[in-house]
């Protein structure tokens, strides 16, 4: 039986470097799309991504595609709207069009929960069914991208599914995972201490399994959005103590009362208000009715992130 060939742009990202492992170890050809310097038999640069990026080399005989390369922590770089907008979304809608006149049977989008918005206070859980309320460049870009996807589908004989996921964190994630974990090892207090919000999260492993789940998994519809996390959903508080016994060093987290906390961030950095102090929950019910589950829960994703080296696991 013929081995399929995946495609995977983003493939030397933090997610990609994960999903990649994992699909060779599930036995896939895996080709890797690099901006520029392809040196291995399994690499192929296709420069930058753009809505004139050429794809035809690196989807011939794909069957499946699974776009990870994206434009991210960059909001405020000057013509950041249209940077966000070239990539994210018509470099996307480009990559698709490709792949569906190659005739690829699967295109796998990741796309991110700040579609739906940054904040479930004082409503219920986000789902794919909600109305875009995108936050930020960031989510605007891949809300556009979301919608061009959409309308290709319709039009195509290609499968098209996307991926909203939470924070995403791992062993290489950057942001505020990364400052969070640089913060317990200095043993820097955290005024988070009285905090009881509800949060997703998402195990870099856990979203590689989900999207790989995805890649055989037969869709009913032409595109069909799924929201992915892991089975816990906790408050911040509660997950940085959990980071902090997974580098086996105590969190430290100060009682400061939740009106003064959130008056000091709406005053110094108000937009880290909603991702510090608001809740966001998400329904993985569309995750999980394809029969997948998290393989690993939040302890053991967090020991990869944190604790001594560990090969990568699937299970």
């Amino acid at each position: 039986m013929k081995r399929q060939t995946v495609l995977v742009t983003g493939a030397n990202g933090f997610v990609g470097r994960c999903l990649v492992q994992m699909l060779e170890t599930q036995g896939y050809v895996v080709r890797r799309a690099v901006r520029t310097g392809a040196v291995l038999e399994n690499e192929i640069a296709v420069g930058s991504i753009g809505p004139t990026t050429n794809w035809e080399t690196a989807v011939a005989g794909v069957d499946a595609v699974v776009h990870l390369a994206a434009r991210v922590h960059h909001p405020n770089e000057e013509h950041a709207e249209e940077l966000y907008r070239q990539i994210n979304a018509e470099g996307t809608l480009q990559l698709a069009r490709t792949a569906s006149h190659a005739n690829v049977r699967r295109f796998i989008f990741l796309s991110s929960i700040l579609v739906n918005g940054s904040c479930t206070d004082q409503r219920g859980p986000f789902s794919e069914n909600d109305r875009f309320l995108p936050r930020g460049v960031y989510g605007q870009s891949k809300a556009a991208a979301e919608l061009s996807l959409q309308e290709l589908a319709g039009n195509s004989q290609m499968s098209v599914s996307i991926v909203r996921p939470p924070l995403v964190y791992g062993r290489e994630a950057g942001a505020n995972f990364r400052q969070l974990a640089a913060a317990i090892k200095m043993g820097v207090p955290l005024p988070f201490g009285l905090l009881n919000n509800r949060r997703a999260f998402i195990g870099v492993q856990n979203l590689a399994s989900f999207i790989s789940r995805l890649i055989d998994f037969e869709q009913r519809i032409a595109c069909k959005t799924y929201l992915v996390a892991d089975a816990e959903q906790i408050s911040l508080a509660a997950f940085i103590r959990r980071m902090g016994h997974a580098m086996n060093r105590p969190a430290i987290l100060l009682p400061v009362p939740i009106r003064l906390l959130d008056f000091a961030v709406r005053t110094f950095r108000p937009t880290l208000r909603d991702s510090l102090i608001g809740s966001l929950e998400i329904d993985t019910s569309s995750a999980l009715s394809i029969g997948w589950h998290a393989p690993l829960d939040m302890d053991e994703s967090l020991e990869l992130a944190l604790g001594p080296r560990t090969e990568i696991r699937d299970r």
